[in-house]
């Protein structure tokens, strides 16, 4: 169910393919973003069910080999500790995580210049239990001079066996490779 919502949402950006001409370059891209990944599964002092709200850091590196397509390692960061439920039926198991890392290796498809669509595979690192992931994220970019730019992201994990999260941030990014504009 889940896989079908992300197909479904992706496959509309094919639509909006722009007419793109000259040679193309490969780029390599950076990028440091901020913003707040959302639980639903959280668990309160209580031992009660609430959303958690939780800040994450997120450090990108993409590799755009075609025109439309680009290869990139995305790693996100939460600086706290928090507990959560596994979704897992019938089982009322909570976890704890402290600073989980969660690295992923991501594939882009680009329709457009600014529009990015990327699926990928991961893992939740952390010292007691990690989990596999899968990622799916949308990215908004605009050149703000010279290779730099500021994107939007949106992006939803699923942790095997564990808990889903989305995420929305913000960045800073910096191509190099890329041929400026004369």
């Amino acid at each position: 169910m889940k896989i079908r919502l992300v197909i479904a949402l992706m496959l509309p950006a094919g639509l909006c393919v722009a007419q793109e001409s000259g040679r193309f370059h490969t780029e390599h891209s950076i990028g440091l973003n901020i913003g707040h990944e959302h639980s639903f599964h959280g668990v309160d002092a209580d031992g009660g069910s609430k959303t958690l709200i939780l800040p994450y850091w997120g450090l990108d590196y993409n590799f755009q080999f075609a025109r439309k397509f680009a290869l990139g390692l995305h790693v996100d960061f939460i600086p706290q500790s928090f507990e959560v439920e596994k979704n897992i039926e019938g089982d009322d198991e909570s976890v704890e995580r402290k600073r989980p890392v969660a690295p992923a290796l991501m594939g882009f498809f680009k329709p457009t210049e600014r529009w990015s669509f990327g699926l990928g595979m991961g893992a939740e690192l952390e010292k007691e239990e990690s989990f596999v992931l899968n990622r799916a994220a949308v990215e908004y970019g605009v050149e703000i001079r010279k290779g730099w730019e500021v994107f939007g992201a949106i992006q939803y994990d699923i942790r095997w066996k564990a808990y889903d999260t989305w995420t929305i941030g913000l960045g800073i990014g910096k191509t190099f490779g890329k041929k400026q504009k004369e």
